[in-house]
């Protein structure tokens, strides 16, 4: 069965999609079969990994409004052994449609129920915000992964995040863990960056992973080119830390 992880923060601009597209294409680059699930309206996860979000016939947002199944949705990408469930804008309206669906919480996961066992791993992109659509992604994952970035106000909405989990996991989810915190945008030459990732691991209850993504420009550069940073440049540093991340979420599952 495939683990599902979340990668969650309500806060923009902390590395999520980055994470959520390199993470999926180094676990690929492993030999894992992935699944990467774009659930953020802007569709960045699905741009990143080189589809055309306005040829898209089926996407999340009609699988979750039970337009087409998810085979129907989902596509092969250009690497190896990692496939997609693409959005774009439409998703923005599902907030409101989907009102009026019984066991709402849960349209993703009953969707991702199907395929689960075909995959290795599954990674969720979810919207910076803490609504239904992350609702779905936190019922239906087995885990949530926080990018942080190493800036003064990393910590902030933090603890709000945490609730969320907590409570998805009380009254949802009972399976529902915190993967970890795992720090981008880590720029060596300031004391804040040191700082921040001290704070962080002195003041919030999770594990910490050991690989910091670093602040890089090839990183930034990759996915106006459609490519996850292992294909984009294989020697940056960008890819050597999410080759790293990649082996340090295998070797977590292997010792639990």
């Amino acid at each position: 069965m495939g683990r599902i992880i979340a990668i969650a923060n309500q806060k923009g601009g902390v590395g999520k999609t980055t994470t959520s597209i390199n993470l999926s294409a180094c676990l690929a680059e492993a030999g894992k079969k992935v699944l990467a699930i774009d659930l953020d309206p802007q569709g960045n996860t699905t741009s990143g990994l080189g589809v055309d979000k306005s040829e898209l016939e089926n996407t999340i947002y009609e699988l979750m409004l039970d337009e087409c199944s998810v085979k129907e949705a989902m596509v092969q990408t250009q690497i190896e052994n990692l496939y997609l469930l693409p959005s774009n804008v439409n998703l923005a309206g599902a907030e409101i449609e989907l009102l009026d669906f019984k066991e709402k919480e849960y349209i993703l996961r009953d969707a991702v129920d199907y395929i689960q066992d075909d995959f290795d791993y599954i990674i969720i992109d979810c919207p910076p915000s803490l609504n239904m659509l992350t609702v779905n992604a936190m019922t239906t994952a087995t885990s949530v992964l926080v990018p942080i970035q190493c800036e003064y106000y990393a910590i902030e909405g933090l603890s709000q995040l945490m609730y969320t989990i907590n409570l998805v996991q009380s009254r949802l989810n009972p399976k529902l863990t915190i993967e970890g915190i795992v720090f981008t945008m880590y720029d060596s030459r300031t004391n804040l960056s040191m700082q921040v990732v001290e704070n962080v691991k002195e003041n919030i209850d999770a594990v910490v992973y050991n690989t910091i993504i670093p602040r890089n420009i090839r990183l930034a550069e990759a996915p106006s080119h459609g490519l996850p940073i292992n294909l984009y440049d294989t020697k940056s540093a960008g890819a050597e830390s999410y080759r790293q991340l990649a082996r340090e979420v295998i070797e977590r599952k292997v010792e639990e």
